[in-house]
Formats: structure tokens, sequence, C-alpha cells
């Protein structure tokens, strides 16, 4: 019998306690959605705590080890995972349902139950509005980096490309291996190309913007923060994740860039007519709306997340403004921190599903890949110089965070 019927068990394998399988469904549907190492442990330990079970618990973005029971007389369970991105409409799904069991309302049986059934539950969301959001995200990005009507387009059109590569990559596991590289590719050979048919554009800074998608911008911030906080593994193993995603995005673009040059020359390069300076809140405004439909968000959260990344936006650029980039960033992810945790107590739901957002808007990832590039130049000097400052940016991410924290701690809502 499934355990959703009573008897404890999973398939044909005994559970010896139906709590134990909840907090293991648990675990995993935390990690599927996107959560950051310290906080699956943090909630695992505390619903385990008040499900009156000892237990002990060990987090990698490629596995879940999970000891319960005295120390002498333990038994472990592995769970194999792999890294997934943000989903904050299913974790705030599994959130309530969490939330549900500790205050009495169903059964660890019952939760298991509906643990399952989010997992078994189709998406609603259309293919076509997550590819629309790539292409919008991109656009938005050529416009924070001050680029005109051409390289807007480019950018959106080599958006539209990565977002139907993503959903091809999605439904085949193998090609889904060489996504980012592939991406980049088509990414570079479009940009070249749209530089030939507009008859010239600021390549650099288009390249940048139809690949914001792909750099693991928020992948490194969540490195920093694991090694932060002391969860050296994952940290590690998170870290060496984007170097290696960063370097498959700058072989791509490699590859595709030398392979349009041979077949038709250099792109033509102009400088970008930038727009009016009106025009970046519209772009802050669709980027917010583009992060809610690529993180899956509900429809009720993207005032909410318009609000968290424009609070963070603001705040990164007038300080950054003033005290330089990295205390920018400082200020940015203080203030996204502070307005997240507020949003938990007032509302008692996760903070991650507006600090996932208004963080996104501050992520180092296209200082990351410049230093890349720059490495492929043989430019070694400042390929270094460019990853340290990517480096210390995203630290500046996680010291805005823990201070947020501090200042005003997390609710305990378990």
């Amino acid at each position: 019998m499934n355990p959703a019927t009573g008897s404890g068990k999973s398939g044909s394998w005994p559970t010896p306690d139906p709590r134990v399988a909840f907090v293991l469904a648990l675990g995993r549907a935390l990690h599927t959605s996107g959560q950051p190492t310290p906080r699956i442990e943090e909630a695992l330990q505390l619903v385990a705590e008040r499900l009156g079970i000892p237990a002990q618990f060990f987090i990698t973005p490629t596995s879940i080890f999970a000891a319960f029971g005295p120390e002498a007389s333990q038994r472990t369970h592995l769970l194999r995972t792999v890294p997934s991105s943000a989903n904050i409409g299913k974790l705030t799904r599994v959130d309530a349902l969490m939330r549900r069991v500790l205050a009495g309302e169903m059964t660890p049986v019952e939760g298991l139950a509906g643990l399952d059934e989010l997992e078994r539950r189709p998406t609603v969301q259309h293919p076509i509005l997550r590819v629309l959001g790539v292409a919008l995200v991109s656009a938005c990005a050529a416009r924070f980096l001050d680029g005109g009507p051409k390289e807007l387009a480019a950018a959106a059109i080599s958006g539209l490309a990565l977002g139907g590569i993503g959903l091809f990559a999605a439904r085949n596991q193998g090609f889904e291996r060489l996504y980012v590289p592939i991406s980049a590719f088509v990414a570079a050979v479009l940009v070249a190309s749209s530089a030939w048919a507009f008859s010239g554009i600021a390549f650099a800074l288009t390249m940048l913007a139809a690949l914001v998608v792909l750099v693991p911008g928020m992948m490194l911030t969540t490195a920093m923060e694991e090694l932060t906080t002391g969860h050296l593994a994952s940290g590690t193993a998170r870290l060496m994740g984007s170097v290696m995603v960063f370097m498959s995005i700058g072989f791509g673009v490699a590859l595709g860039s030398q392979l349009v040059s041979l077949l038709a020359g250099v792109p033509p390069v102009l400088r970008a007519h930038p727009l009016p300076d009106w025009t970046e809140w519209v772009a802050l405004l669709a980027a917010s709306a583009s992060f809610a439909l690529l993180l899956r968000a509900e429809s009720r959260d993207i005032i909410w997340i318009t609000i968290a990344a424009t609070l963070g936006f603001v705040a990164s650029r007038w300080s950054g403004r003033v005290l330089g980039p990295e205390l920018g960033m400082f200020a940015g992810a203080f203030v996204v921190g502070l307005g997240s945790n507020l949003f938990a107590r007032f509302t008692n739901r996760p903070e991650a599903v507006t600090e996932v957002p208004g963080i996104l808007i501050l992520v180092p990832g296209s200082i990351g890949f410049r230093s890349i590039t720059a490495l492929l130049d043989n430019k070694v000097v400042s390929g270094v110089e460019t990853a340290f400052k990517t480096l210390l940016i995203a630290v500046s991410l996680v010291a805005g965070l823990l201070m947020a924290n501090l200042i005003l701690p997390k609710p305990r809502r378990l």
C-alpha cells in the first residue's frame, strides 16, 4: 500500500515510521524547489523535532543524507537528487502543507500523500510563456546595460531561441547536459547575425544580455552563502558548479564567434544609442514580471516580487553611485532581506517568495562572464581581477542578507 493509505510504506519497501517517510519526502520537495542547503537542513531539523524524531541531516546539491534515531542505533537514508532552479510556486505549496502537518491539521501520512500529489501535479504554465519570459529578461538586461533599440531586439531574438532550446532540453536528458554550451553557441551566432542584419550593434553588451539567463549568478551567490554559514561541502560543490557553467558559456561563445568570423568575417560593431531614462523603470517592471514567470510564482505574488525587485534595484543603484558597486550590492541585498523577512512575518509564507527574485536583479553574473572571456582572450590579469570582483560582489550580497537576518530575524514559522 502507498503511504497515503496509512500503511507507512513506499512502494514495496517498508518504512519504519510514517513520520520518517514524510520528512524524507519533504526534504526532496524542498530540494527540487531550489532551496539552498542551510534552509533545507534548518527546515528538516525543526520538522523532525516537532514530530518527536531524533534526526541529523547532511545535504549537498546532489544528495540528501538523513539519519534518524539515537546515534548508537541510527538508521541512515540516502536520497539522490539533482540541482534544481528556484520554483517559488512549488515552495509556497510545500511550505503550506508542511505547516498544516505541524499544526496537527494533517497526519504525517496525509502530508506524505499531499507531497506525492504535488510532485505528480502537472505544470499549469504554458511553455510559450516561459519562452517569452526568457526573451523579455534578455531584452530588459540589454536596457540595464544601456543598450539601444537594436541591442534590445537582438537580445530578445536570442532569448527566444534560448527559451526554445530550454524546452527541448527539459524533455531530453542527454541534450540537457549540453544545454549551456549549445545555448551559448546559438546566442553567439544569433548576436553576430543580428550585427550584420542591423548594420552594427554594441556586440559585447548584446552578448551579455542574450546570455543573462544562462549565467549562474544566483548559483554563485548561493555558494557564497553556504560557505559563509559553514556548509563547506555544499558550498564548494556549488561554487565549482558555477565555475563550470561559466566555462561552458565561454566555450560556446568562443566557438560560435569563431565560426561566424571564419564564414562571414568580423561582425560590425557600433556604440549603442541608449534609450531615455524612463525606459529603465519600464524594464525593471518587465523584468520583475519575467522573473515571476520563470520562477513559477503564483499570480498573487507578482506585486510583492515587483516591490522587492524595485527596492533592491533602487538601493543598490543609489548606494553604488556613492559607495561603490560592492557596498551598493550590500545595500541592495540588505533592503531585499529586510523586506522579505517582513513579508514572511505578515503573510506567514516563505521569505524566498520575494528574496529570490529581489536578489536575481543584483547577482553578478555578467561580471563573471567578462572574467571568462578575458581569460579566453589570454588577458590573464584582467580575467583574474574581474573574477575576484565577481566573488567580492557575491560576498557583499550574502553579507547584506545575513545582516538583514541579524537585525530582523526570519520568523520561526514551523
